[in-house]
């Protein structure tokens, strides 16, 4: 099993290095849908999150740890300098990576994320945390696509979500999860963001159907970044690489230039 500085990571395709870091589950899987279109042009690392899946199960709950770990991998496997693909705290993580070494980091794609927490995402994490608190990951993983798909997905993939859900609660990082949940309450990179504004061109790619994160949080993030390009999807969900894969590869291969 590959593994670098306490990280599982898989190494796909050929080009430019593009790290992917998943969201609040932190697993490496969640990017299947995008490996073969994204391989084509780049060399892909997709790695499991400190404390979740495949890696070390230290729980690491700050956000500012995943650009720490991604620093970290690189390190390991000598790249020198990458383009970072993250979704949700991924991209916050790419964030914090970016402010704290900028030469470390070409590109940034932050996908539904935010620098400030509104307060509908304020509500869904409080409501997250109470269901995982009071019934397990059992009744958890069954909600989570709420706020993850769009209403339409969910109905015909229905049988789908179910298979996987099963595979989701084996092994289910409770402990990590309910730790960052309760730290993504308290992440704010505004007043840093705009104190010290970066010079790194960033994507901010948001779905207008995010049931989790409104795409309002990815205009406020806009203000605070000059070199940012804000980028809506029409439809898609929190998740919308799973959902619109096809669309969200051509928004992001355009900003990567390839």
């Amino acid at each position: 099993m590959p593994e670098a500085a306490g990280l599982y990571y898989e190494d796909h395709g050929s080009g430019p290095p593009l790290i992917l870091s998943a969201g609040m589950g932190g697993s490496g899987k969640y990017w299947r849908p995008n490996l073969a279109a994204l391989a084509e042009r780049h060399r892909l690392i997709l790695y499991d999150h400190r404390g979740t899946a495949r890696s070390d199960r230290t729980v690491t709950p700050r956000l500012e740890s995943i650009g720490d770990d991604i620093r970290l991998l690189m390190d390991a496997l000598e790249i020198e300098r990458a383009s970072i693909l993250g979704h949700a705290i991924g991209g916050m993580g790419g964030l914090s990576l970016a402010l704290d070494t900028p030469e470390r980091v070409d590109r940034l794609v932050v996908v539904n994320g935010w620098g400030r927490l509104d307060p509908y995402t304020r509500r869904c994490f409080d409501a997250r945390l109470a269901l995982l608190r009071a019934y397990g990951p059992g009744k958890y993983v069954d909600a989570q696509p709420i706020f993850l798909f769009p209403p339409q997905w969910i109905s015909e993939n229905s049988e789908r979500l179910d298979e996987e859900a099963k595979h989701h609660v084996a092994g289910f990082p409770t402990e990590m999860v309910e730790a960052r949940i309760l730290e993504a309450l308290r992440f704010d990179l505004i007043d840093r963001l705009e104190a010290y504004p970066l010079a790194t061109p960033v994507l901010l790619l948001a779905s207008e159907d995010d049931a989790l994160v409104p795409p309002g949080c990815s205009a406020r993030l806009a203000q605070a970044i000059p070199q940012a390009q804000l980028v809506r999807m029409p439809w898609g969900g929190h998740a919308c690489n799973v959902t619109d894969p096809a669309g969200f590869e051509a928004r992001v291969l355009a900003f990567l230039g390839s």
